[in-house]
């Protein structure tokens, strides 16, 4: 799928500041002159052709009593795509990726405590068969402003 001008006008205006409102697709298309309904199906398109992966909050686990940490593994080839399935299907895992390392699969992990994630880690083991999973919580946050303009 090719991205005209307004697709990228569209695309650089969600990723920041997103309105909250009960029309928020209304303010956008008045902010930048188009129809309510000519935004929800530029967004809708670009959704199906996996150009947007989702829309939606973000938050600080801690300021919302959470805890997050990023979890490394060491998976053969065979079992990466099981092993990735497995960590899915967990509740709290925002990313996975597969990377070119040793630890080859990584993924960050959100829930109340740090205690159930070491839990979810022993049972996505205990399913995988896979021993070798880092738990490398931060020990300080240095967080940039992820805006990407198009």
């Amino acid at each position: 799928m090719k991205l005209d001008e307004t697709d990228r006008l569209i695309l650089n205006r969600i990723q920041s500041k997103f309105p909250i409102t009960s029309r928020p697709y209304g303010a956008i298309a008045e902010e930048i002159g188009l129809a309510e309904d000519e935004v929800i199906r530029r967004i809708a398109r670009m959704k199906k052709n996996d150009i947007i992966r989702r829309i939606g909050g973000n938050f600080v686990p801690e300021k919302v009593g959470f805890v997050s940490t990023l979890c490394a593994a060491r998976v053969p080839a065979e079992k990466v795509d099981h092993f990735a399935e497995t960590v899915n299907r967990f509740r709290g895992v925002t990313h996975n990726y597969q990377r070119d390392h040793q630890f080859n699969i990584w993924f960050t992990f959100i829930a109340p405590s740090m205690d159930e994630i070491e839990a979810n880690l022993r049972r996505i083991s205990k399913e995988t068969g896979i021993t070798q999973i880092l738990n490398l919580p931060a020990t300080k946050v240095f967080k940039i402003k992820a805006q990407f303009e198009v």
